[in-house]
Parts: structure tokens; sequence; C-alpha cells
């Protein structure tokens, strides 16, 4: 097989199935309705061969005009070291064009993003695990409608950038809970089905204490079941995840174009990300 055979088109319905099995060769848990899920908030690239193989992709998820993730970026085996990742990422790049740029790499794909211009800024830590049903945290509750503008603007301080899109169709997949004190919203995080079983984020909380207490929230409503969470290495989190019992099972490195700091506000902090499929 050469590149010259490969072609790059708009992802569309008829490349999730071999997507699906792109994702299953690296070891990656995504199921149709996961990729689905990143699809329904990302512009998708495919790679395929002329028997219409899908040999490759990547997604690039805008939050607004200023931001973007790219993820889901996966080249078959059969295609490796014909440069088909350096095209895919600069098909990416195109689309995302002057927005700022976040991705997870993996040690593999990191000499190729620092050409592009990628700096590595954290590291991303996945932890998953059955977990014992745990006390019920206080302060903690069910998010509703009125609370979901509440939701977006700590999502917005924490991450830098309106992820409203996602956070709406997370919601309309699984849940959100909030932490409230005097009737104002300081924290939330979600739940919703993803790979083997659920996964827990985005978190944002003013301290790692309150985080904990998110987390433990939705532990609780799911003792026993198959939970993920991914988070940071600066947290703190990883100490008390492996205390519950969750194992520390790989993760990624954090990178960023130059410019894409977050302009979060010093007290509120993402604590754990939405998954990798979303930066």
């Amino acid at each position: 097989m050469h590149a010259s055979q490969i072609d790059l088109v708009a992802f569309g319905p008829e490349h999730l199935e071999g997507a699906v099995a792109l994702s299953r060769q690296a070891g990656w848990p995504h199921r149709p309705e996961d990729w689905q899920t990143a699809l329904a908030v990302s512009r998708g690239i495919a790679a395929v061969t002329d028997e219409r193989h899908v040999v490759g992709t990547a997604l690039v998820t805008p939050y607004g005009t200023d931001c973007a993730t790219i993820n889901m970026v996966i080249v078959d085996e059969v295609a490796r070291g014909r440069g088909l990742g350096r095209r895919l990422m600069q098909a990416a790049l195109d689309i995302a064009g002057e927005r700022r740029l976040r991705l997870v790499a993996t040690a593999d794909g990191l000499p190729l993003y620092e050409k592009l211009g990628f700096q590595p800024v954290g590291t991303i830590l996945q932890y998953q695990g059955k977990i014992p049903a745990l006390a019920a945290p206080s302060g903690i509750e069910h998010a509703c409608d009125a609370d979901f503008e509440a939701v977006i603007a700590l999502d917005r301080a924490a991450f830098g950038a309106d992820r409203q899109a996602l956070l709406k169709h997370i919601a309309e997949a699984g849940q959100f809970a909030v932490l409230r004190r005097a009737g104002r919203v300081e924290g939330f995080a979600a739940l919703r089905a993803f790979g083997r079983g659920d996964v827990i984020g985005p978190v944002v909380a003013e301290n790692w204490q309150d985080a904990c207490s998110l987390i433990s929230f939705f532990i609780r409503s799911r003792p026993g079941a198959f939970l993920r969470i991914d988070t940071t290495a600066d947290t703190q989190l990883a100490p008390w995840l492996e205390s519950l019992g969750f194992a520390h099972v790989g993760g990624g490195i954090a990178m960023r174009t130059r410019g894409a700091e977050a302009p979060a506000r010093p007290h509120y902090k993402t604590y754990a990300l939405a998954n990798q499929a979303f930066g």
C-alpha cells in the first residue's frame, strides 16, 4: 500500500464501522455510540483506500471560534510509516483554522505533534475500576435545567473556552450533578455511558476536596459498576482514586499550541476530563 493510494475525505456514516475497528486495533474502548457522540460535536476526517477501507481518522472538536481539540487521530498499523499521520494532522489543522489547539498525545505521536508546533503542558492519568458504594457526600445533588447556565459558566472559567455544545450533548446522553452552597452552584460533575461502562467527567470545582465529593456522588450512584476517570497529574486526585481501588491504566501527554493557555480563574479547575475523545 502506498500513501498515494489513500484519500482524505470528510467523515461520513459509511466510515463509522471502519473507525470503530481502528480504535479497537489501537486498544481503545470506544463503541459505535462513543464515536457517534464525538462526531456529533466534531468535524471528522477519514483516510480511505481505493477499496474504501478506512485506514486513518482524525476529529476536530471546535469550542466557539477561538479554541478546538484534535482527537481520535489513528492510523492503521498497515499504513504506518508513510506520512499518513502528518497528512491527517495537516487536514485537522486546516479545519481548525486560527483556533488555539489542544490534544492528548501518545508517546508514539509526540514527535510529530512537537514538529507541528504543539508543546507538552501536563500529564493525563487514566483510572478505571469497579468501586463499592461510598458514603453520601454532603451538598451534592442532581442538576436541574435551571443549573445549566451556571455549569456552562464554571466550565468556561476552568477550561478557558466555551464548550456549551459539548456539555449539552453530554447532558442529553448522561447526567450532571452540582455542588450547591447558599443556593449557588459552586462545582459540577458529569456521568455518561462510555466504553466498558461509565465515565465520570468533566468535573469542575474550586478545590480537590470538592472535586472528590462530586466524584463520590456518582460512584455512590453506581456501586460495583465499571467506571473510568481521566484526570491530570497536578490535581491531587490520583492518590485518592487509588485509595478507593481505581487502577492507573495509562494516560497521555496534554499538549497545546502557543497561545492556548487557558485564561481560567485561578480558583476553578477541571479535575476530571470528559475523556480523551474530547480533550
